[in-house]
Order: structure tokens, then C-alpha cells, then sequence
């Protein structure tokens, strides 16, 4: 899959510079227009102390702030891989490894992704061909049925068969809008659609037959075609009934079959090929089958063991022994817990116990149910930690690690609880969930929110990998129960939502519901939970809906000055995180520049993204110290352009200061490093691009005078400065270069028509 977005949707090329004072210089006193924002460290001698009534508004912010050092904190720890790398479900079903799904994110899906896709696919019979009629007829189908499958290949298939060899296709928001994708000039001629897992309409008018017949008929009218994968109660929905087909997968032995005819013959004993086929048709994810016949080069023992799945029979052959309150607390409280110090754990072991005493005495039942019989409830709680019983307790489960927390030193190692294996934790909650009801669950809850509201960030971290382990088997009750609840809630339960909604990434299916209920807090729910969903809009979930995520950042950047502030800060840490990922860096760089291009001189979205622009320019890395633009133009050289003409904007604003601040701590950490010259020479030829040359005068003379500040005067400040800066040669005097007409306008207001949410808001 490509690693962007077209150029189309975020074009690559000069904004249009802001407008110069009437001396064509920089003029300290410059201001965006009548109601611009007066910026802090502009302006703050001459600001008046804040009143009683504002003084809520700030302390909120001062919250929300210790919330994005949090963010940064896990992010900048880079212990949780799966922020950065690809999606992996750990676990498929029976523990072979899993690739990230093609199409996951938008974008384009190159021919070679699907050849690889579809080399062992086997059509499942009749509603393969059912729904190829359909795509032939309508131009659009929709694949409802049950989540594994195949639905994903299924849909890459069809559209192979009507497109042809070689064809590559886009893949479109599952947050999309039907109804606006009819309306807008996304579709192309010739151009084949699919929309992974769709989760629907956020607006309350629904989509209507009409729109989706008109969708029908604008593919047809340009040859395109368009296939939606999702789930079951798609099909109940009278809008798209007409367009669905009930997937199912293929019979898991004819797949096994169909997979090891295209491979070399593998030797096996007649037991061992005959207990083979009994486990594989015991499976249910053709792309388990799929890897169970292609692990067979490594040795058909091996392919058994692991179907065998020793860890899923350990898990339930615990729970089968009934097990006491005091045995089953802490393992309750270890999936939610695991890794981290066992006197931590204990502690937290403990509160949970508390709690299930407390409803215990209450003698309540769920408010919803009333007259609900006596649930059984658990008896004999007890307080005792002992750690020379635990593995005993757990047997097979639980193992004790030794080893200090992160960037301390091995004197400071401690006992650390994890599971076995990572697989258990997910079968254990799993379990949990199949077998014990509101006597736990409702106790296990209050526990979940105490520990977001008084846990640290480690202990916090791992209580949103739990949940989001949980969603996979209950989505709406932890939609429901905790993530409204805490995204409400103070800063720390907003981040543990937030890494919630990150975590949810990991598994393919639930990716999509992530945006979903992150996006569903963005209108008319609270400041508080439009923060939430900036900082929700970050890291994996910002990684794979990226442009999706700009255009609701920059919708909530124009909203009150809390939501603003967090908008803001959410983009800078999407480009943080994005530092050794140069094409998200390149596209997160290159959005600014259109939105710039797009405001109109002396307007509040122009103030509102040139403070988010310098935010941006004066950030640190989240990889060491330094600036984040200097570990950008040594890593990245291609930003040097985008960032230029990002820094020439804010220079001829009312921003100048920060930005030749910025602009100084950016020269002094690059001092030094001849490699990074020719990244400097670019930087300043776009900046100097993008300015007329009395401007650009006015800029050598103003660097070079705080470049003599004690904190820049440091030897080889100088040297790069003056590539940086340059003699002006062939520089024309009549004025700055012309606006390029191919840059769009913004995007409006309305995040759903932003730039170009109809083709796409992820990619990879």
C-alpha cells in the first residue's frame, strides 16, 4: 500500500504566503485582523489578571496539559510497539502470527498487497457469485455477516474479478459518510472502492435509500465499483438491505486442501495428517487455516502443537475448578494489571477485593433490573497476599520476572507478575467475561475507575490495554460503562480513555469502532470529552486514520480556547510520534501548508493554525532532546521544504518571536553536523521562497542579532547559520511569488467535509 495520501487530497506544494506589512518588513505590532487571538508571550506584560469566572477555563487547561505529558510519556517511551508498528492480532485465533490487513488503512492498495491477499483464496460458495452478481449490476455491495470471516479478501476478490490482473484500488474511511461520498467528486472513473469494516452513520438522519441509490448510480455512471465489508446488523438496516449479501467463510477443509495443493507435499505420519484434519476443521478463520497449511514447511509436529492450543486449555481448565474468591481476585486484577511491581499489584489486588466486600454488603442489584433474582455472589473474601502461594495459585498462568522500570537502573529491579504468555491474558479475560455476571463485573468496574482516577501512568496504561482487551468481546458494555464515563471524567481518566482507544487498534475489527467513539465526543457532548477526543486522535488511532484525524484536529482547533489548546497540542504530538515515520511526518507537514494556503489574510483560522504552526515549530522530540524540526530535517531531508514555508508563514506574523526563537534552538542543535548541511540549505531556500527580499533582509539581520543571546553563541551556530541564511542572488525585488492556483481552499468548518474525507481518512 502506498505510504500516503494522493497528492490530490493534501496537494504538495508553496502555501500562500501570509500578507507583509506596508514596509514590506516585519513589523512587531503585525496583527492576523480585528478579532485575532493575542498571543502569550507576545502580549502577557499588558494582559490583566485573569477573573474568578476564567479561572476555571485555566485550571482545566493546566489539567489537560499534565494529561499530554502522559500522552507523550507513553508515546516517548516506545515500550508498546504496537503505536508504531503494524497491526498484529496477537493471536490469531491459534496462535499463528498475523500480518497487517491490506485496506486497513486508506489509501491506495497496491496489485502486488492483493496477489499476496488472494494467493490461497478459495470464493465461498453460493455468496461469492451472489454477491458478484450484485457488484455487476448495482456497482456497489455490501458483505455483512460475522467478523473472521473473510470478508476483507472476499472484498478484494470481487473487485479483482471486475477490474482485472493488476489492478490496484483505494481504500475509503470506514467512517465515511455514504450519503456524502454520493454527493462529492471522490469517485473516479475506472476506479475501484472498498470500506473495511464499516461502522455507519454518526448522524442522527441516517443513510437514506434515495442517497445510497444515488452512490449506486454515480459508480455505475463512471465505471467504478465499490465494496463494503461489515457487520451483522448491517443487513438489518433497510437503507443498505438491498445492497447486502450474507458472507460466510469457506468449509475450513476444502480451504486446507485448496492451500496445500498450491504448496510442496509435506511428510507426515498417517496419525499425524489425521489429527491435522480434525483440528483444522475445527477452525473458523480462514486465515488460520491459511497459516496452518503454509507452517507445514517448518514441520507438521510444530503445526499441531500449536493447533492443539495448550494455553487456551490451561486457561479454561483453571476456571473449570471453580475457584475461590481469594484464587480468583488476583488473576482478575492481574489482567488488568499485569507488569507492573508486585507491591503494586498487591495493593490494587486488594482494593479490588474492598470493593467486592462493599457491593457485597450493600446487597444491591443492577439498577436496571430491580426485580432481579439473588445473584450468586463471591464469598470468603480475603486480604492475605501471599507471594510464596501465588504460582501455586496460578499455575501454568502467572510467572515472576525481575527487572527494573523504564530508565531506571538494575539496583532498582523489582518482582513483576505477568502472564505465561500474551495470549492467556486475553483468554483469561475472555473467561472472565463468559463465565462470571454482575456479582464481579459490577465491583470490577468501580475498580477499573478508581484505578483511572488515582493509578499512576503505568498502572493506568495497563488498565487500558486490559479494556481494550475486554472491548473485544463486550464493545458496548465498555463503551457504555467505563469510555462515556471516563471521557467525561478528570485528565487522568481521560488519557487512560484515550490509550484505551489506541489499544483497540491492535485488532483489525475494532479499529474502526475506536474512530467511531472517539469522533462520537467531537460535537455537542462537552469540552471535556472534545478533549478526549483530540488526545484520542493521536498516536496508533492518528497513525491510521491520519488525514481523518487532521480535519476533526483542525475542526476542533477553531472551537473554544480549551478545545483549541488540545487540538493544537494533539498535532504537534501526531508529528512527534511520526519522527521516524517520514511519510506521516511529510503528510502532517504538508496539511498545514494547504490549511495555510486556504485562510484568508487577517481571519481567526488564519491566527487559530499559525499558533498551532509555531506550537508546532518549537516542539522537542519525543526521541531525545532537541527540537522535534531538527531531528525532522536529520532524518527527514524532503521536510526541509514544508518546513520552511511553515516557518516563512509564522515569521511574518504576529508569531515572528517564537518563530526566530524556534528558529535559533533549531540552528544551535544542528551545529556541527556537516550531514544535515544540505537539509539546511533547503530550509532556507523555502523559507527565502516564500519572502520578498526586503523580508528576507530583514530576517538575516534579526537571526543574526539573536544568535548573539548566550544560548545560541555557542561555536558552529554561526557557521550553520550562514547556510542557512545565504546570499541573496537572483532574489526578484518586485515582491513575493504568486500564490499557487492548485492549492485547494480549507476545509470548511464541518469536519465530515474537510479535506477530502470522502477519499480516505487513514492511510499508512
Amino acid at each position: 500500500m502506498a505510504d500516503d495520501v494522493e497528492d490530490s487530497e493534501v496537494p504538495d506544494g508553496p502555501g500562500v504566503p501570509p500578507a507583509h506589512g506596508p514596509e514590506g518588513t516585519f513589523s512587531q505590532k503585525q496583527q492576523e485582523g480585528p478579532g485575532a487571538a493575542r498571543q502569550p508571550d507576545e502580549e502577557a506584560a499588558s494582559q490583566p489578571g485573569p477573573d474568578p469566572g476564567k479561572r476555571t477555563e485555566l485550571d482545566q487547561r493546566e489539567e489537560d496539559g499534565r494529561g499530554y505529558d502522559d500522552l507523550r510519556r507513553v508515546l516517548g517511551q516506545r515500550v508498546y510497539n504496537n503505536f508504531y508498528g503494524t497491526v498484529d492480532a496477537s493471536g490469531a485465533a491459534f496462535g499463528f502470527g498475523k500480518a497487517s490487513t491490506p485496506g486497513l488503512a486508506p489509501g491506495t492498495v497496491g496489485a502486488e498487497e492483493i496477489d499476496r491477499t488472494l494467493r490461497y483464496y478459495l470464493p465461498p460458495q453460493p455468496c461469492f457469485d451472489t454477491a458478484l452478481g450484485k457488484l455487476r449490476s448495482e456497482h456497489i455491495v455490501v458483505l455483512a455477516g460475522q467478523d473472521n470471516t473473510g470478508r476483507g479478501a472476499g472484498s478484494f476478490a470481487l473487485l479483482r474479478r471486475m477490474t482485472g490482473e493488476g489492478a490496484g484500488l483505494r481504500s475509503l474511511s470506514p467512517a465515511n459518510s455514504l450519503a456524502d461520498l454520493a454527493a462529492s467528486s471522490a469517485i473516479k472513473a475506472g476506479q475501484a472502492y472498498v470500506i473495511l469494516d464499516y461502522v455507519g452513520e454518526r448522524n442522527v438522519d441516517a443513510v437514506q435509500a434515495f442517497e445510497i441509490r444515488r452512490l449506486s448510480e454515480e459508480l455505475r455512471h463512471k465505471g467504478a465499483y465499490l465494496v463494503i465489508t461489515a457487520g451483522e446488523s448491517t443487513r438489518r438496516r433497510l437503507a443498505l438491505s438491498d445492497y447486502c449479501v450474507q458472507w460466510h467463510a469457506p468449509d475450513p477443509l476444502k480451504l486446507y486442501h485448496h492451500c496445500t495443493g498450491l504448496l510442496p507435499p509435506a511428510p507426515m505420519s498417517p496419525d499425524v495428517a489425521s489429527e491435522l484434519l480434525e483440528r483444522v476443521g475445527e477452525l473458523r478463520r480462514p486465515a488460520d487455516v491459511v497459516a496452518a497449511a503454509t507452517a507445514l514447511v517448518d514441520g507438521a509436529d510444530a503445526v499441531l502443537e500449536t493447533l492443539r492450543d495448550s494455553a487456551k486449555h490451561t486457561v479454561r481448565n483453571w476456571f473449570s475448578e471453580e475457584p475461590t474468591a481469594g484464587d480468583l481476585l488476583p488473576l482478575a486484577a492481574l489482567a488488568f494489571l499485569e507488569d507492573i511491581p508486585e507491591r503494586n499489584f498487591e495493593e490494587a489486588s486488594v482494593q479490588l477485593a474492598v470493593h467486592v466486600r462493599d457491593w457485597e454488603l450493600t446487597g444491591e442489584v443492577p439498577a436496571a433490573e430491580p426485580d432481579a433474582p439473588p445473584a450468586k455472589t463471591l464469598r470468603g473474601v480475603t486480604f492475605e497476599q501471599s507471594r510464596a502461594r501465588w504460582q501455586e495459585r496460578a499455575t501454568g498462568l502467572v510467572r515472576l520476572e525481575r527487572r527494573p522500570g523504564p530508565g531506571q537502573d538494575a539496583s532498582r529491579s523489582e518482582r513483576r507478575i505477568v502472564f505465561a504468555s500474551p495470549r492467556i491474558r486475553e483468554l483469561v479475560i475472555a473467561e472472565l467475561h463468559s463465565l462470571y455476571g454482575y456479582e464481579l463485573w459490577y465491583p470490577l468496574r468501580q475498580w477499573l475507575s478508581q484505578l483511572t482516577r488515582t493509578g499512576d501512568l503505568d498502572t493506568r496504561t495497563e488498565v487500558a490495554r486490559g479494556v481494550a482487551l475486554l472491548a473485544r468481546h463486550a464493545l458496548a458494555e465498555v463503551d457504555e460503562n467505563l469510555l462515556q464515563v471516563w471521557a467525561d471524567g478528570v485528565a487522568s481518566q481521560r488519557v487512560t480513555t484515550a490509550l484505551t482507544l489506541q489499544f483497540m487498534c491492535d485488532d483489525e475489527h475494532l479499529a474502526p469502532q475506536a474512530l467511531n467513539i472517539a469522533l462520537s465526543w467531537a460535537d455537542h457532548r462537552g469540552p471535556a470529552r472534545a478533549v478526549t477526543t483530540a488526545m484520542a486522535l493521536t498516536g496508533r488511532l492518528g497513525s491510521l486514520y491520519r488525514l481523518e484525524a487532521l480535519n476533526w484536529l483542525w475542526y476542533l482547533a477553531r472551537r473554544g480556547e480549551r478545545t483549541a489548546s488540545a487540538a493544537r497540542r494533539s498535532v504537534v504530538l501526531l508529528l512527534q510520534s511520526a519522527e521516524r515515520d517520514p511519510a506521516r511526518a511529510l503528510f502532517t507537514l504538508r496539511y498545514l501548508r494547504t490549511v495555510i494556503a486556504g485562510t484568508a489574510q487577517r481571519s481567526r483560522d488564519r491566527s487559530s493554525v499559525l499558533r498551532m504552526t509555531v506550537q508546532l515549530l518549537e516542539a522537542e522530540g519525543l526521541e531525545g532532546p532537541g527540537p522535534l524540526a531538527a531531528a525532522l530535517l536529520r532524518g527527514t531531508p524532503d521536510s526541509a521544504r514544508h518546513l520552511g514555508s511553515l516557518w516563512a508563514s509564522v515569521l511574518l506574523s504576529v508569531c515572528r518571536r517564537r518563530a526566530v526563537g524556534a528558529l535559533c534552538r533549531t540552528l544551535t542543535a544542528l551545529r556541527g553536523d556537516p550531514a544535515v548541511g544540505g537539509s539546511v540549505t533547503a530550509l532556507g531556500e523555502a523559507m527565502r521562497h516564500d519572502m520578498t527580499a526586503r523580508q528576507w533582509e530583514a530576517l538575516r539581520n534579526d537571526l543574526s542579532s539573536a544568535l548573539h543571546h548566550p544560548d545560541f553563541a555557542i561555536p558552529g551556530t554561526h557557521q550553520i547559520a550562514r547556510l542557512l541564511l545565504g546570499p541573496l542572488k537572483g532574489r526578484p525585488t518586485s515582491g513575493r511569488r504568486p500564490a499557487d492556483a492548485s492549492l485547494p481552499s480549507t476545509p470548511p468548518v464541518s469536519p465530515s467535509s474537510s479535506v477530502s474525507s470522502a477519499r480516505g481518512g487513514r492511510s499508512t
